[in-house]
């Protein structure tokens, strides 16, 4: 964790959790966020360009981030992401559960305040 007087970077983890699911050679990752406070930084830094450049060594085709406000949640879909699917995919991942966790090493920046809400360890 970074802090300024007023500002801490902290990795998405410590603010949000995540859940993968799959269908075919699509993954999607929700990301909810621990506290409803939380929810606003990460909608606003959590950009599909974000997330393109955390996923690119996956070659996603195309990446669609969906906001779910009352569930202070997004739903991220990337196709193209899994090496053709369960059925196709020679890698050790084929569903793709291992990818929630590298989009929630993404680093955010969160007023300090917030701080109490957060999860996990501090650095």
């Amino acid at each position: 964790m970074h802090t300024t007087d007023k500002t801490l970077t902290i990795p998405l983890w410590r603010a949000a959790h995540g859940r993968t699911g799959d269908k075919g050679n699509r993954s999607n990752i929700s990301v909810i966020a621990w506290h409803p406070a939380l929810y606003p930084a990460i909608v606003e830094q959590l950009t599909e360009a974000r997330i393109a450049a955390q996923f690119a060594h996956r070659r996603p085709a195309r990446i669609t981030r969906h906001e779910l406000p009352t569930l202070h949640a997004l739903n991220i879909v990337l196709d193209e992401v899994l090496d053709g699917g369960v059925n196709d995919a020679l890698n050790l991942d084929s569903h793709g559960k291992a990818l929630s966790f590298l989009l929630l090493d993404l680093t955010i920046d969160l007023p300090a305040e917030l701080a109490p809400l957060l999860r996990g360890p501090a650095d």
